[in-house]
């Protein structure tokens, strides 16, 4: 039980990194709530990806791709929801 609880936290940190480094800009999030994005984003990519495959199967994990998709459309949301987003000026 605590190693699948460790997993998801790992698997969530590197899915919630990952969608940080794809999504442009400053996110003034911290590892906490890059975790809850990565894993929040495994559980919209599986959505995601039931629904392009197979129809509508519930909320399950995906794998690494659909997880970081996932995350960067949660990212995304998040970012509208809360504002928090800084515009990088050139």
């Amino acid at each position: 039980m605590f190693l699948t609880i460790l997993g998801w936290i790992v698997f969530g940190l590197i899915a919630g990194f990952l969608a940080r480094a794809i999504v442009p800009g400053k996110d003034d999030i911290g590892l906490l709530m890059t975790i809850v994005v990565g894993v929040a984003g495994s559980v919209v990519g599986g959505f995601v990806v039931g629904l392009l495959t197979v129809g509508l199967r519930g909320f399950q994990p995906a794998g690494w791709i659909g997880s970081v998709v996932g995350a960067v459309i949660v990212l995304v949301v998040y970012n509208k929801l809360t504002g928090r987003k800084r515009r990088v000026r050139s």
